[in-house]
């Protein structure tokens, strides 16, 4: 399943021109879906998933805008994307009652992220727990304070926000600051008045009934396996593991090694290992599924 047949993003500018191809692969209705699905599972055949691809381009665009104030290039976020809807494409499972859209709005978020991961070093984010809690985190605050219009925030909002994710002031400025080139889904596409707006050119995928319930089925079937495979941990590695890697605001190495009464680095090597663990026990269940 290759990306060469889909229509091509190459460059910020050729957004609009993007936007306007895939918008013309029309929508398909469940049970149309549902038979493409099947054709695809059962017979491998591409024609079926090209059509359940293209159906679903718009969702993807829809999701990458969500990431474009990672200093990112939008035609890389969209084809990373796009990678992720081919994955749930051929994962997708039409016997379990839900749509695509609900199964793969996980595996395109899932791709989008780790291809922003994977470019920190290239736009200098940053690598420690405290700046990539920041890095994910900031919008989220400034909306809580309303601060999500303002160019520069202010003193107040600094430190608020430097307080609630735990970083320095310097930080917050910092990353505002290098994220706060976000574009608005209501900016026109052209300057001409009454021109369309970005966001008219997408699919609305607010969640109904059924994608609130296939999302929540999916977050738990993964925290059930999450579950598992943490039963291959001795008491302190669950308890390091779940206070360094599952928290919102993860215990730093010295507050454990306080409290464990040993030092940062055997901190450190147990988080590590216990890590190490977990992933080869999600492996393994993967693997036997």
């Amino acid at each position: 399943m290759a990306q060469s047949n889909l229509p091509v993003l190459s460059s910020e500018g050729g957004l609009s021109r993007y936007l306007q191809e895939i918008r013309k692969f029309p929508m398909l209705e469940a049970n149309e879906e549902y038979m493409l699905a099947k054709r695809y599972k059962e017979h491998d055949d591409p024609g079926a998933a090209h059509r359940l691809i293209t159906s679903h381009l718009r969702l993807v665009a829809k999701i990458a805008m969500g990431y474009r104030g990672y200093g990112l290039p939008i035609s890389e976020v969209i084809s990373e994307g796009n990678v992720g809807l081919m994955h749930a494409v051929k994962r997708f499972e039409p016997e379990k009652g839900f749509r695509l859209a609900t199964y793969a709005m996980w595996w395109i978020r899932a791709a989008i992220q780790e291809y922003v991961l994977r470019s920190w070093s290239l736009v200098k984010i940053g690598t420690t727990a405290a700046q990539k809690r920041l890095f994910f985190n900031l919008r989220k605050v400034k909306g809580q304070i309303a601060a999500l219009d303002d160019g520069s925030l202010h003193p107040d909002q600094i430190k608020q926000i430097a307080t609630t994710l735990n970083v320095s002031e310097d930080d917050v400025v910092q990353m505002n600051s290098r994220l706060s080139g976000d574009a608005s889904l209501n900016a026109p596409m052209r300057a001409d008045e009454g021109a369309s707006e970005w966001q008219d050119w997408l699919v609305d995928d607010t969640p109904d009934a059924e994608t609130v319930l296939g999302e929540n089925e999916e977050f738990n079937e993964r925290m059930q396996m999450l579950n598992r495979a943490m039963d291959v941990l001795n008491e302190r590695e669950r308890a390091i593991f779940q206070a360094r890697r599952l928290k919102d605001n993860p215990l730093t190495l010295e507050e454990l090694a306080q409290q464990y009464a040993v030092s940062r680095e055997r901190i450190r090597q147990i988080e590590v290992r216990a890590f190490e663990k977990v992933q080869e026990a999600v492996r393994e269940a993967a693997g036997a599924e």
